[in-house]
């Protein structure tokens, strides 16, 4: 029976090189594209959001509940025309506002509504659910829109 005895320092060089190979492959990769470009004469970027739940069961056999926007976070710049898309997974409806505009709207399950916005102040906005506005009722379901 033949044994291949490998020494502490090329096992050491072979980890270096696979972790250096690796490396440069991963810089080497292009970045996907996070956006969808805007058809021509449209200027709008598109940015989707869905509607999310999480349940769980405590140890007391109480069942719990939170609704979510899903991304929770979207950046835009000052200025820029934007179309909100939000589709309504879970939740029969969520009426909702965005704090600081008299933007106001409705998600209903299994449509997607078109919120088209632009923002002419820098700061940060709140997408808020008005039916799951806090912990007492499921949420808070708030997502944040920050304009740069």
């Amino acid at each position: 029976m033949h044994f291949l005895v490998i020494k502490k320092q090329y096992l050491f060089l072979t980890v270096l090189f696979l972790a250096a190979a690796a490396s440069y492959w991963l810089l080497q990769t292009p970045d996907a594209e996070t956006v969808t470009s805007p058809a021509q004469g449209d200027t709008a970027r598109e940015i989707h959001l869905v509607t999310g739940e999480f349940k769980a069961t405590t140890k007391d056999g109480r069942k719990i509940e939170a609704y979510r926007w899903d991304p929770g976070a979207i950046v835009l710049k000052k200025g820029e025309k934007v179309s909100l898309r939000i589709y309504g997974v879970n939740g029969m409806e969520h009426p909702f506002m965005i704090e600081g505009t008299d933007i106001k709207g409705m998600v209903k399950q299994g449509e997607e509504t078109a919120v088209p916005l632009q923002f002419n102040k820098e700061g940060v906005y709140r997408l808020i659910c008005l039916t799951h506005s806090d912990k007492d009722s499921n949420g808070p379901m708030i997502a944040y829109i920050f304009v740069e």
